[in-house]
């Protein structure tokens, strides 16, 4: 493979048949002759029975699955796990982890399996907590994390380090990483979030610091780009069923009762969308990706009309950064903006009901009872659910390994179902949204059976906008669960999968660990100082 000219951001590597590899940044960059340590995994009782524990140096994974026969193999990052040699003696490493942004389920997960990893995997004993968010590195504040301290905080929502919006500079965080001795830092935000951690690495590699930056995507709505799903958002789908339920109960017992439930999703409509999927019992969602209108013919009041007389009751679901445009036209609009740079949302739910009470007091055709439900802050303080918790364990257990490994200025997702090392650039580059033109939307018009409110016009806006062609069906990160259209088997589990042997065969053969987590039989090649990143030898 030849490698293109890069960046200290972007890596690119162009192999074969349109092979294209987005690597993310290594201390080797930039760090001449650093040395290397075993993998203390080789002796990790908990790893004993798994022959292939170590990821192939040159394992790599897809962004689309799905492609054509004569068409290129695209885009690939680099796949997540350990490696053979590290770059940190356990008892050097002195590691911080810091949440920011707004509270989401599983926060406290990924804090206390960071935590837990770094102890239980590598040995490393000396890990602190940033109290505050990014704030907290340059006001002294810090809480020191053991697997005691972290043991049972998954069970809690929120964050036991404490969050904040805003607080970046880059130059006080940096000399408090510095002045304190952090060689590993753990950021756990969205967007802005790891954009502000793109900025330290930066900075950390202006200075030549051998220090790892490794961020892990944290978006309740499901806006980060990439990935097929941020932690917590099936916690919220799931949380939000309990409003929808709600809503349908209050609606259904009343003549032409009408239950509002806005849910969030400041510009992406991802919780609203698979909530109603999943619900069944929702009459209309409206998301910011869609444009909607109310008066005149197609628009909102006459589907209102139209459901009411049909089945007596409705119920509409109703992204929070939806139907924006017409709130500012009939309010006067604000552009004060939060501390994180977000524009401050008007309460779409609120004045929808209104909107809909008016209209109909107003044509005196038919009294209707509206009650207006509002879950945000109880869906994100809950903890996370079953599914959440495994993804979240898997994601700072991904972390980590990256971090030993040396790898640095990196983001860790799932993509295609395999964990990756994702630059941050591609993290931060834009948000991800419902695909309107895509036929996870056109699902769901045909689950709730409403009108897509879209003029022509609107149609045609919404293809210009769609530069390229993305995950099949669904838009650019949420893989289709028509089993018929998998076209890639599940990842197996992470430690027991299709290549792990009982022990006794494990001491039989005396090859060398090979390929982690997801059995897929590739030899490890016997360079006992060869780079996992880039191939290239490094002598103890």
């Amino acid at each position: 493979m030849a490698s293109s000219d890069s960046d200290s951001q972007l890596k690119i590597v162009h192999g074969e048949a349109g092979y294209i590899l987005e690597d993310v940044p290594h201390f080797s960059d930039y760090i001449p002759n650093l040395r290397t340590f075993p993998n203390p995994l080789r002796s990790n009782p908990a790893y004993s029975v798994v022959k292939q524990y170590f990821v192939h140096m040159d394992d790599t994974v897809p962004q689309k699955v799905v492609v054509h026969k004569d068409g290129p193999r695209g885009v690939h990052f680099r796949r997540a796990g350990p490696r053979q040699k590290v770059y940190f003696n356990s008892d050097d490493v002195h590691a911080c982890i810091v949440t920011c942004g707004g509270l989401c389920p599983g926060l406290n997960t990924v804090i206390r399996e960071i935590v837990c990893g770094l102890s239980y995997m590598y040995g490393v004993n000396k890990v602190l907590g940033i109290d505050g968010g990014y704030r907290g590195f340059y006001s002294k504040n810090t809480i020191t994390l053991t697997p005691k301290v972290v043991n049972d905080i998954h069970k809690r929502g929120g964050t036991i380090l404490g969050t904040s919006r805003g607080g970046h500079d880059t130059s006080k965080i940096v000399d408090s990483i510095q002045d304190r001795g952090i060689n590993q830092v753990y950021i756990i935000g969205g967007d802005g979030t790891q954009r502000g951690a793109a900025v330290i690495y930066e900075e950390v590699r202006r200075r030549g610091l051998k220090v790892a930056i490794a961020g892990i995507p944290k978006t309740i709505d499901n806006d980060i780009p990439v990935i097929d799903k941020s932690f917590g958002f099936d916690t919220a789908v799931e949380e939000a069923q309990r409003a929808i339920n709600a809503a349908h109960v209050e609606a259904e017992s009343i003549e032409n009762g009408i239950g509002v439930v806005k849910l969030m999703g400041r510009y992406s409509g991802f919780i609203a969308m698979y909530a109603t999927l999943a619900s069944r019992d929702v009459d209309c969602c409206l998301i910011p990706e869609s444009p909607f209108y109310l008066e005149g013919k197609g628009g909102l009041f006459e589907f209102i009309e139209k459901r009411l007389k049909e089945n007596g009751h409705m119920v509409i679901v109703i992204a929070e950064g939806a139907g924006q445009d017409l709130l500012t036209e009939s309010m006067q609009a604000m552009d004060e903006k939060d501390a994180s740079g977000n524009k401050l949302l008007q309460d779409v739910g609120l004045w929808i009901s209104h909107k809909i009470k008016d209209h109909f007091a107003r044509k005196n055709k038919m009294a209707i009872n509206l009650k207006y439900i509002d879950p945000t802050y109880m869906i994100r303080a809950i903890p996370s659910n079953a599914s959440d918790n495994v993804y979240c364990t898997l994601l700072a257990q991904s972390a980590v390994h990256g971090a030993m490994a040396g790898y640095t200025g990196f983001t860790v997702g799932l993509v295609n179902g395999r964990h990756t090392y994702i630059p941050f650039n591609r993290i931060i580059e834009r948000q991800n949204k419902v695909v309107i033109t895509d036929r996870m939307w056109a699902r769901l018009l045909s689950s709730t059976n409403q009108p897509s409110f879209l003029s022509p016009k609107d149609y045609d806006e919404a293809k210009k906008a769609e530069q390229a062609p993305t995950q099949l069906l669904e838009g650019d990160n949420c893989n289709d669960v028509d089993g018929a259209e998998k076209t890639e088997e599940p990842p197996t589990q992470l430690l027991d999968g299709d290549n792990c042997n009982d022990v006794d065969e494990a001491e039989k053969t005396e090859q060398l660990p090979t390929q982690l987590l997801e059995g897929d039989n590739l030899k490890y090649e016997q360079e006992s100082g060869s780079h996992a990143g880039n191939g290239t030898k490094t002598e103890n």
